[in-house]
């Protein structure tokens, strides 16, 4: 049997019981990173046969434990932290498993996305995960565009040395909408930071893992569902207003990202 066992994400106390039962039962432990794991393994008197299955030998390394299962072993495959394959190796292993008919469980427990979303205070009973944004631009972009419009609260895994750029680049696309940062979930540094993109909120040298969590696109008002764009931000130019005031307006009334608007701007004087 194959064990999908959810770690600690932060607080090393929590590990439920079960989970540490199974470790200690298993033949082998498929660790993203088996020097971060024995820490983990240590604390609970774990001595097992560890190899390493991550995102670079994932391929490989699938085909070894389906190769030791089929021989009778079992084995458990743990992340750094959390839950395996949401967001960390292991989608390979699961496909490959559910294909040949091989069976497999999960040992539930710590989670940063769902702790994340509770404390955040936003809605948490509509929710999308998205995980980590692609490095590339053009990536970004696609990924945003397909979910930009989506009335759940979506969730993103942020890594320290990109918090910076990727609030800079979702205030552009999410303008008006409340947003958390949570930082270091469970640790003793936890916190939470809640704010609006727009409001110009930034982080000084961030250090730790976080989790952003965004607002769902809102309803559009009432008024202007029927109105297209286009006249809609003609209206607002016909009072007076910038191009870019306009834009900031219709955003704000359809709950839309202004740089979504501005395509609708090309062939208006």
């Amino acid at each position: 049997m194959l064990y999908f066992v959810s770690t600690p994400i932060g607080n090393m106390g929590d590990i439920t019981y079960r989970a540490v039962e199974t470790l200690k039962n298993v033949d082998i432990i498929a660790c993203e990173d088996t020097r971060h794991s024995l820490a983990l393994l240590s604390r609970y008197d774990i001595k097992k046969e560890l190899i390493a299955y991550h995102k670079f030998n994932e391929q490989k390394e699938t085909d070894r434990i389906i190769g030791l299962l089929e021989s009778g072993k079992n084995v458990a495959v743990i992340s750094d932290a959390g839950m395996p394959v949401i967001s960390d190796p292991g989608n390979v292993l699961t496909k490959t498993l559910a294909e040949k008919d091989i069976p497999f469980t999960v040992i539930p427990g710590a989670n940063a996305a769902l702790s994340a979303l509770i404390l955040s205070g936003l809605n948490a009973e509509n929710f999308t995960f998205i995980g980590f944004l692609p490095d590339k631009l053009k990536d970004r972009d696609s990924l945003i565009q397909r979910y930009e419009a989506v009335p759940s609260t979506l969730i993103f895994y942020v890594a320290p040395h990109d918090v910076t750029g990727v609030l800079e680049y979702l205030s552009g696309k999410f303008s008006g909408r409340k947003a958390a940062l949570v930082k270091e979930i469970s640790k003793i540094h936890e916190t939470v930071y809640r704010f609006t993109f727009g409001d110009n909120f930034a982080l000084d040298n961030p250090k730790g893992e976080f989790v952003l969590i965004v607002e769902g696109q809102k309803e559009a008002k009432t008024g202007f569902e029927d109105l297209p764009v286009e006249r809609h931000i003609k209206m607002y130019l016909d009072e007076g207003l910038s191009k870019k005031e306009a834009i900031k307006k219709v955003a704000l009334d359809r709950g839309v990202s202004k740089n979504s608007l501005y395509k609708y701007t090309i062939d208006i004087e």
